[in-house]
């Protein structure tokens, strides 16, 4: 079963829940600034993800800098503290599926974890085709 941590005022979350449905699936939707992963379930996230913590973490729109978070010297624990204290400060969308996980930016990462292909024509929101009406990836820029 997939899962989208989705934020719904962000567009590429919102891109990336409509290439899940495209496949022909409806995910579990956790909105995860009411609903944050336990911190275990975030720290295996970002491992699963191949990410570190530091580049799990959004900085634009988040109190990134007002808490001090880009000093160098904090550890993994010190920033999913802060990311578990500010929900905000988790970067999104994070899916889950059983082909493996991904924190999608760009939404079009999610294509590499889904099970079914996509059923047709896919635009994100922007206007960038991503899938054409054969349900087939266009490369970026085409």
């Amino acid at each position: 079963m997939t899962k989208i941590y989705h934020n719904p005022a962000c567009g590429t979350s919102r891109n990336t829940l409509a290439m899940i449905r495209n496949s022909g699936e409806e995910p579990t939707v956790i909105e995860y600034l009411q609903h944050p992963p336990s911190r275990d379930k975030l720290a295996k996230m970002i491992r699963d993800g191949g990410l570190t913590v530091r580049g799990a973490i959004r900085q634009k729109g988040t109190p990134y800098a007002e808490l001090g978070l880009d000093n160098a010297t904090l550890s993994d624990d010190q920033l999913l503290d802060a990311m578990m204290a500010h929900p905000i400060l988790i970067n999104r969308p994070f899916v889950v599926t059983a082909k493996g996980t991904r924190l999608c930016r760009p939404s079009e990462l999610v294509l590499d974890i889904l099970e079914q292909p996509q059923q047709g024509a896919f635009t994100k929101e922007d206007g960038e085709v991503v899938i054409n009406a054969e349900g087939q990836r266009v490369a970026p820029g085409q």
